[in-house]
């Protein structure tokens, strides 16, 4: 649902231009309140043609030096000609999520209206920031990420290896975060309107390599809205900082304690559904008849064969509870958050202002 509010008026139209001017192939985004935020480490030869690449309507950018080894930083005042241009020094190294976090602070207090993340690694083609800005700026999305995985052409340039990790993932991503309409949860190339952003900023989102799929978790919460733009990968001379073996034990731990915590909020605390009752039933009609055939195992005697009762008492239960939980899982999908939150977000932090000033 589009903003209502008197001061979002001229954002309508300048989304309604967008709409028209994306048709014809001619984005138009001055004065939108546009703003990149690039975490620097390890990037010192790629991140100047990150910046000249850089369209000439985005307001502003925040090149955050994650006390980088290479002094990002320093290297970016001395050579970097752009006045749109801010650096902001970390003073220990936080991660990608927390030089993020820290870029967005920065364009938020400079009132910046949507904030576009990309990697310094010159990967990301920033003729595709229109398409992310459209869905926030028409008013269909509080976030939205780039998916790869939208055409065959967009997976030939990417290493087999992590078209195979990035497809488990994905789908790992789905069950933890609620997002069933989402793929390619890794995917760097952001967009966040400014008000949601602010609220993520408050909540303990993972600052390492689990960023990404740990702020979809915590939008889950929020119930924003998310939403896919396809945008092939590209793939150059950079080296990636991430290491496979290292994360995914650590990964797999995280993605079932934000699905326990997940459930838990979404289904027993903040609401209470008909999949409530399934998921309930279900585990109990499973743990039964698993229960009663291992009791059975136990105490039988040796060579003696299970009667068809016994069969039927252990395998019905367990039947039952899987379509219970099936049921649970499809109300699961169908329950991805549809309705943006920002122009409510916008309103109350307009109205906390007003009293403020009061």
């Amino acid at each position: 649902m589009p903003p209502t509010d008197t001061a979002d008026r001229p954002l309508l139209r300048r989304a309604s231009d967008l709409a028209e001017a994306l048709r014809l192939g001619e984005p138009r985004l001055d004065g939108a309140g546009v703003w990149l935020v690039v975490p620097c480490y390890r990037v010192k030869d790629h991140i100047l043609r990150v910046i000249a690449k850089a369209p000439a309507w985005i307001e502003g950018i925040v090149c955050v030096d994650d006390a980088c080894p290479e002094n990002s930083g320093d290297f970016i005042e001395a050579n970097a000609k752009d006045p749109r241009v801010v650096v902001v020094r970390l003073a220990q190294n936080q991660g990608v999520g927390g030089a993020t976090l820290a870029g967005y602070a920065e364009a938020a207090r400079r009132e910046a209206r949507i904030l576009v993340k990309v990697d310094g690694d010159d990967q990301m083609d920033l003729a595709y920031i229109s398409q992310l800005v459209a869905p926030i700026l028409l008013g269909e999305a509080d976030y939205t990420k780039g998916n790869r995985f939208t055409s065959v052409s967009h997976l030939r340039s990417m290493p087999r290896v992590r078209v195979f990790g990035n497809t488990a993932l994905s789908f790992a991503a789905k069950v933890s975060t609620g997002y069933w309409n989402v793929f390619d949860p890794t995917n760097g190339f952001t967009a966040i309107e400014a008000s949601v952003a602010r609220q993520v900023m408050e909540k303990g989102v993972s600052r390492r390599f689990f960023f990404e799929t740990d702020l979809l978790y915590h939008l889950g919460t929020l119930r924003a809205v998310v939403r896919d733009v396809p945008i092939p990968a590209r793939y150059g001379d950079e080296v990636s900082n991430l290491r496979i073996g290292a994360i995914v034990g650590p990964f797999a731990l995280k993605h079932v304690r934000n699905f326990v915590q997940r459930i838990i909020g979404q289904y027993f605390v903040r609401d209470f559904h008909v999949a409530t009752l399934e998921m309930i039933f279900g585990g109990l009609f499973v743990l039964f008849g698993l229960a009663y055939a291992t009791r059975w195992i136990m105490i039988r005697d040796p060579g003696q064969a299970a009667s068809a009762g016994i069969v039927m008492t252990a395998a019905l239960p367990v039947i039952i509870g899987v379509q219970f939980l099936l049921q649970a899982m499809n109300f699961d999908v169908l329950n991805v958050p549809s309705r943006p939150i920002y122009p409510y977000l916008r309103t109350l932090e307009r109205l906390e202002a007003e009293g403020s000033q009061a």
